[in-house]
């Protein structure tokens, strides 16, 4: 998968940056949310989305490797 990855042309940047942009958009997310009834649910997506910060930094991590 990391070999189609850097095939089409993404680096380990790109995963290094979507892993910031997870963690921006989860903050977001929380603080611009409900604050009626559905308050949790707006806080569950926020988590949800802040999890997805250490995948992309890992696939940045393994385009690093695969660009040495």
């Amino acid at each position: 998968m990391i070999k189609l990855m850097k095939k089409v042309g993404l680096n380990s940047e790109v995963g290094y940056v979507a892993g910031m942009a997870s963690v921006i958009a989860s903050i977001v997310v929380w603080r611009t949310g409900t604050n009626g009834s559905d308050q949790a649910g707006t806080q569950r997506l926020a988590i949800f989305v802040g999890l997805w910060a250490p995948t992309f930094w890992e696939i940045g991590n393994a385009l690093k490797v695969e660009e040495k």
